[in-house]
This record gives structure tokens, sequence and C-alpha cells, in this order.
């Protein structure tokens, strides 16, 4: 009997053991990258980005592979059902929070159980822009058009439950106003749209609008944060701009499937901090109107849970439908 336990104690013991060492010598073959969405966008770029010097620090290539569908569920499944070994990580945005009340009951993976959270590398606060022909130039004038006139203005959306349309939803129910909902699939046709004069409001992120706001295709009314952004300084806050003080962003945030070794996640966090710190990353992160976070992966999870709740009760009172 004591020989049975002293040969538990010292397999324990060499588990243990073995636990650390492994994550000291990780990684020892590339790492696998999900991101579920097509190339070019914001979530796409900031994994590149950072991947790049995580990829240099580590000694081992980071392979990027771009799986899109299902309001990222595709992808996410994907990681999900991977082995926790610390060579398959996942970004995700805002709609992973959104997923589990718009899918309820029908999501093939839990969006917090299914996974470990790694780090929340980048929070881009979102832009309500307008067609230059729409009659209300900041906040309080399109509130008050909106309540003279429930249900004309057309506001687009890069997709159901994408968080620009969750965004304009909250405002919609803070500011007591009635607008109609055009979703589309992706930025890029909602832009051009609202450009023609189809759609009179589209919510997104500054690194998809500001190029049209500085070309004079579009106005710039106001950003959802507390304080202007560094990078699109020129417009004004919510408030600022007469509206109700609502903050809402999309972020970027990384993860690895459930179960990989807490040492593993330790250490891709502490290497996404350090290229957060660099500066060629801290000045292409401005240019997009992204902020810099980081953060710990027990902050990290924090912030996911939070966000769940907070969209949650949107899309409950909106009676958001998925597609």
């Amino acid at each position: 009997m004591k020989t049975r336990r002293a040969m538990a104690a010292l397999a324990a013991g060499l588990f243990l053991a073995a636990a650390p060492a492994a994550a000291q010598d990780y990684p020892t073959k590339p790492i696998r990258w999900v991101v579920p969405y097509t190339p070019g966008g914001i979530t796409d770029a900031v994994t590149r980005l950072i991947a790049q010097k995580i990829q240099a620090a580590l000694g081992q290539s980071i392979v990027v592979e771009n799986k899109p569908g299902g309001n990222s569920l595709i992808g996410a499944q994907n990681v999900a059902t991977s082995p926790a070994d610390g060579y398959h990580i996942l970004t995700v945005i805002a709609a992973h929070a959104a997923n589990p009340t718009l899918y309820a009951g029908k999501m093939p993976f839990d969006a917090v159980k299914s996974f470990e959270p790694i780090s929340l590398p980048a929070i881009a606060p979102l832009i309500l822009t307008t067609n230059l022909a729409f009659p209300p130039k900041d906040m309080k004038e399109l509130i008050a058009y909106a309540k003279q006139n429930p249900g004309k203005a057309a506001f687009g959306s890069s997709g159901i439950g994408a968080a620009a349309h969750l965004t304009t939803e909250l405002l919609k129910q803070t500011a007591g106003i009635d607008m109609l909902h055009v979703p589309y699939k992706g930025t890029a046709p909602a832009v051009q749209d609202l450009i023609a004069g189809q759609i009179q409001i589209l919510v997104d992120t500054p690194s998809s609008m500001m190029p049209h706001v500085r070309g004079g295709k579009i106005r710039g009314v106001a950003m959802f944060s507390g304080k202007r952004v560094t990078g699109v300084d020129e417009i004004p806050t919510i408030v600022e701009s007469g509206g109700p003080a609502i903050e809402a962003s999309t972020w970027v945030m990384f993860l690895a499937p459930a179960g990989t070794p807490k040492a593993i996640v330790q250490r891709l966090s502490d290497e996404t901090a350090k290229a957060l710190a660099q500066p060629d990353v801290k000045e292409r992160m401005t240019q997009w109107g992204i902020e810099a976070v980081g953060g710990t992966p027990e902050a990290t999870g924090r912030f996911l849970s939070d966000e769940i709740a907070k969209w949650a009760k949107v899309i409950t009172t909106a009676g958001v439908k998925p597609e």
C-alpha cells in the first residue's frame, strides 16, 4: 500500500515538474492561428501585426488561417475542438460576445468555457458616420430628426449581430428613437450605399470609415467613446456631439482551447504585451484608431464575461434575430 502511494506521489511530482519544462521548451513546431474573418479587416490586420512579433520572440513560425463564416462560429468551433497544446490559437471580436445570445441553445461550443483567455490586445471605439446629404450635422440634430421622422432614417451595418449593428441598436434604445436597419454582408458594400445615399447612417471602425471621411465622401459625426481617440482627434465624442453617454467598441481578443497549459497561455499573454509596447506597433495602432490594451488572461476573461452580459441586454431588448 505504501509502495503504491509512493509511486503515485512520484508520478504526480514528475507531472508537475514536466509542465513548466514543457512550457519552457514551447514552442517546438509552427503555431496555427485562426482568424474567423476574411483577410484585410481589423481582426486579420491586428492578428498578423502581433503574430509577427510573437513569431520573432518565440523562434517558431506562426501560420495565420482565415476561416470566415457564421458570424465567427466556424473558425471558433475549429479551434475549440483542436488539441489544447498551445499550437492552436483563435482571434475573436465583439461578435463572439453576442453569439451566446443570438444563437442561444444552438452554439456547438461555449463562448467562455471552451476557451482559455490569453489577451485583449486592442479596443477600437466605433464611429458614427452619415451621408453628406443627410440633414443632421451632429448627434443632437440626428436624434431630433429621428424622433420627428420615426423609421425614416436607415442605418446600415456589416451584418446582424456585428458590434456596429448592436451599438446602433443601443443608441436607439438609449435615445428613444426608431431607425430602419439594413444589414450587409460586410462593411465595404455598406459604405458604398452610404456614399450613394441608399442608407443615411453607418457605424463602424475608424480604420474603415476615416479614409472616406477625410476624402470628403461621408460625414464623421461622433465617436462612441468617453474621450477623443488618438489618431482621429478631429471627431468629437458622442457627448460632445450632443448625444447620450454611450461607449461602444469592437475589440480583438486572443483565445486558446480550454485546457491549454496555463504556463503557455501566460507566455503568449506576456509576448503579446511586449509586442504592443513596441513603437512601430503603437504607431500602427494609432493610425488605425485603435487603443492598444494587452491585459492578463484573468482580466481578459472578465472583460469577455462583461461584454456577453452587456450585449445580451441589447439583443434581447431589440429582439435581434440571426440571419
